[in-house]
């Protein structure tokens, strides 16, 4: 089985594959080094001179081949092209989907449906206003403006309380609390958590702003509150699995605010911060992605048991933006000294744009943290000087 891994960012899934013995191959936005370096891999920049798009990704797909095909961001917000990899037809046979279809997506990123029924559950969520409504005026609420076909933190911004979204955002109710994130496994009736962890988003020590997202940090560092939080998110991805049909692994983003979960999106895929529990409790992600769709099999782990052990251990990544245009460096030795998605020597920098993924590791929360602003202050030294 040759399995196609596509998306805007493969690098991260596609070691996992790697590492578990699979015959792959990516076709993505970047193509870094590194990712050149790791895999076969086509990149729609670098090998079709073409934008990023899902429509793009497709379209260059069919000039390869492929029996199977695993999609990650941001393929989740155009259900219409997951449907046409799984309307694929070569040799003979359809290409293999391995990821939730086109249905699932449909329901699942359809907000109204999506909060309907966590109200219905009694799940404490953000308010949340659709179309051409305006908010309630209400002086104790602040509201944020979303993007619908939302990723990345991108486009989100404070919006006033009089003025409705406009086509093609919702209105949400700003909770100020801890951003963070579960990873979760399901076969479409069962789910198993893998993983909670902070995320980092806006943060100018790695050249972001605003809402966007730039790592995470695992696990959840408040540790007397880990029990009953993960209480709460088995709660709601077990019921989030059976009344969607999810498949494969999972990303629930949410907030944390005195010790409630408020539940944000799913990302039913394969997402960003998997890489730190594949480090962490060595679990292979790819593996269990593949054997929780084609088989049904679900890994024997808990959390409580297994991923929080008696020495603590912290394991963080962020995104490096760009601070203003230039180019990057001799990045050759990059890789070799823990740095991913790494870009060619001498390309093209663009202000706002992502340049690299610095990992890191410690006993503690605050020096995982520090361990990685101080490594981007030292790409940035490299870059800017």
């Amino acid at each position: 089985m040759r399995i196609l891994i596509t998306g805007v960012s493969t690098r991260a899934i596609a070691e996992s594959a790697r590492a578990a013995g699979y015959d792959f191959f990516t076709l993505d936005y970047f193509g870094d080094y590194d990712q050149k370096r790791l895999c076969e891999n086509y990149s729609l920049k670098r090998d079709f001179g073409l934008p990023f798009g899902s429509a793009e990704l497709f379209e260059s797909s069919q000039r390869l081949n492929f029996d199977s095909v695993v999609y990650l961001s941001n393929l989740e917000n155009h259900p219409e092209i997951v449907a046409r990899f799984a309307a694929d037809h070569r040799g003979g046979k359809y290409v293999q989907l391995l990821g939730n279809s086109a249905a699932v997506l449909g329901r699942v990123r359809h907000w109204s449906t999506f909060f309907g029924f966590l109200r219905q559950q009694g799940i404490p969520t953000p308010a949340t206003i659709f179309a051409d409504q305006v908010p309630p005026n209400d002086v104790q609420r602040e509201w944020l403006r979303k993007p619908i076909r939302s990723g990345g933190g991108h486009s989100i911004a404070f919006w006033p309380a009089d003025q409705p979204a406009g086509a093609g955002f919702l209105l949400q109710e700003h909770i100020e609390g801890q951003p963070c994130s579960a990873s979760f496994v399901a076969n479409g009736r069962e789910c198993v958590v893998l993983g909670m962890t902070e995320q980092l988003v806006g943060l100018a020590a790695f050249g972001a702003s605003a809402f966007h997202y730039c790592g995470n940090i695992l696990p959840l560092a408040a540790e007397e509150t880990r029990q009953t939080t993960l209480a709460q998110v088995r709660h709601i991805t077990h019921g989030l699995t059976r009344e969607f049909g999810l498949v494969g692994v999972n990303g629930l983003d949410c907030l944390l605010k005195d010790g409630q979960v408020y539940p944000l999106e799913v990302n039913p895929r394969y997402s960003a911060s998997m890489e730190l529990i594949e480090q962490a409790y060595g679990l292979s992600i790819f593996d269990l992605h593949v054997r929780a769709i084609t088989q049904g099999a679900l890994p024997d782990f808990d959390l409580a048991s297994s991923g929080w052990k008696t020495e603590p251990r912290f394991y963080g990544k962020t995104i490096l933006y760009a601070e203003r245009d230039g180019q990057a460096p001799d990045t050759q030795d990059w890789s070799e000294r823990g740095i991913r998605d790494v870009p060619f020597p001498g390309e093209d920098l663009t202000r706002g744009g992502p340049i690299c993924t610095v990992l890191a590791s410690a006993s503690t929360r605050d020096n995982c943290f520090a361990m990685l602003v101080a490594q981007a202050e030292t790409l940035k030294g490299e870059i800017y000087a």
